[in-house]
């Protein structure tokens, strides 16, 4: 994970910078999980499984991906740019992380450079032994704090708010090191599941909100720690339960440890990781993703009916939506657009020619389905809103004589600061538009959005319940559940901050 005191800066660059390598026109235009982060203690193929739970994973970040192992005697860790598979796909990597126990972290960074320092998980040598840290999140305070550290003689080798984290436990006064992570857990503010490693144990803990999700399973006896339940089905382990909002759990050769070292609060969960972010097989706090994403298609059905020939689903983040939809709304539901799903990371540093292509490099119109048809494109959200103009675009250039958009989830008209990369909020579309102008920007001849209220009841809920929203919806309301502190400063200290730390 990067750190929130990056973020404002990257994002005016980021067009031409952070997102070259995934097809300009169409990977910026949607927001992106963070991490994914598995571990399992007590097995003999430890790394081999950490590498098929990661592969599993994959879709929560792309940009790298490492693994470190304890063997009994020494950490043996390996961190890669690039994708899972090729790079724990080899023999000699998976020899070289020996050990019974081990964890891993696949990487989408908001900020900082794609880098080998940048990759997780970060390990250091403290006074009681080696620490592992993988994290899934952000820490909104990481600034001040990394400042206070630096003050104090702290060397930092990265630009990762997780290295905060691993400063705060190396400097606690604790004595055991269950002891020291509380301590520095306690100052950090933001969302964070973590899964670290030590001599002698495997840790994993959740933000008292539980933002972000972390799951336990058993394989062979041996406990596992994962992000989501499709990583543990993946090497074929039992779901047990998923970690509360504010538990932490300590797994030893005995046994495990449930503990709760933070004041109870009321869970935010975060509601994106049921409209977009997680794997539709997995299950999120007892509820299938799947289910959930079928429910909200047909929950905008019913408050957006539109009067159409087909369904037709933007792949695939859009496909249960849309299943729910057409299924509500009685139309056809058809696969109108077909995705190019081999394109992945080929063109690096397309010529202009080539990026003028845009979304057609990934998605390209099935006009035998579409031509002469109304038709009703069903996506997760809108971003930016550049894929949708030209999703637009190309349904009509293959004939479709109406395009309606449905969106399964409210306009985003905010940023979000817990592990999730979105844009400045002056580059969300909706942040500075009514649904009628974004309509004219996009250039459909309709467009809905499911209401905030209407999203809740898909979830099971009767509504948003507004003194305790049961999920973190800030990126459509605004209301952030934790402190933002390095946002809460003035601009300038921001400005000199970044200047002192050489960034």
């Amino acid at each position: 994970m990067t750190s929130c005191r990056l973020y404002e800066r990257t994002h005016s660059a980021m067009s031409a910078s952070r997102f070259t390598p995934f097809l300009p026109g169409y990977d910026e235009d949607k927001p992106h999980e963070e991490c994914g982060v598995f571990g399992i203690f007590g097995h003999e193929d430890a790394a081999e499984l950490v590498a098929l739970g990661l592969h599993a994973l994959q879709h929560r970040g792309q940009e790298a991906a490492g693994i470190v192992s304890f063997d009994g005697e020494r950490f043996n860790s390996e961190r890669r740019l690039g994708l899972v598979g090729d790079n724990f796909s080899q023999e000699a990597i998976i020899r070289r992380l020996r050990g019974h126990a081990a964890i891993g972290h696949n990487r989408y960074s908001t900020t900082g450079e794609t880098i080998l320092r940048n990759v997780q998980p970060l390990f250091a040598d403290l006074a009681g032994g080696g620490l592992a840290v993988a994290h899934n999140g952000n820490l909104t305070n990481a600034t001040s704090l990394r400042r206070r550290l630096v003050g104090n003689g702290a060397i930092f080798q990265s630009t990762s708010d997780t290295e905060v984290l691993v400063h705060l436990v190396a400097t606690s006064r604790e004595v055991r090191l269950v002891d020291r992570l509380i301590d520095a857990l306690r100052q950090v503010e933001g969302a964070y599941s973590l899964v670290t490693l030590t001599n002698k144990k495997m840790i994993g803990v959740r933000d008292p909100l539980g933002v972000r999700p972390l799951v336990l399973g058993v394989f062979d006896d041996c406990h596992v720690l994962a992000s989501e339940t499709c990583a543990l089905d993946i090497i074929g382990a039992k779901f047990v339960r998923d970690i509360a909002a504010g538990e932490m759990v300590v797994i030893t050769r005995e046994g495990i440890e449930s503990l709760f070292p933070f004041p109870p609060a009321p869970s935010r969960f975060c509601v994106f990781e049921y409209i977009y972010f997680a794997r539709p097989d997995s299950l999120a706090e007892g509820k299938s993703v799947y289910e959930a994403r079928r429910r909200i298609g047909e929950e905008l059905a019913r408050e957006s009916p539109v009067s159409a020939d087909l369904v037709v689903p933007i792949p695939d983040s859009g496909t249960p939506a849309a299943i729910g939809f057409a299924h509500q709304a009685g139309i056809p539901f058809e696969l109108g657009i077909i995705r190019n799903h081999y394109v992945g990371r080929t063109f690096i540093e397309p010529a202009q020619r080539i990026r003028q292509l845009g979304v057609k490099l990934k998605h390209n119109a099935n006009r035998w389905s579409v031509a002469g048809k109304r038709i009703v494109l069903v996506d997760d959200s809108i971003v930016r809103g550049t894929t949708s103009m030209k999703i637009v675009q190309m349904m009509r250039d293959a004939g479709a004589t109406e395009v309606h958009m449905r969106i399964a989830c409210p306009p985003t008209t905010h940023s979000c600061f817990y592990g999730v990369d979105t844009p400045e909020r002056d580059l969300l579309l909706a942040a500075h538009r009514n649904v009628e102008q974004m309509r004219v920007v996009i250039g459909a001849d309709s467009l809905a959005f499911i209401s905030i209220d209407g999203l809740y009841r898909a979830m099971g809920h009767k509504g948003r319940d507004n003194d305790t929203p049961q999920y973190c919806d800030a990126c459509f309301t605004s209301e952030y559940p934790t402190r933002l502190t390095d946002r809460e400063e003035p601009a300038n200290e921001r400005q000199l901050s970044l200047l002192a730390e050489g960034i």
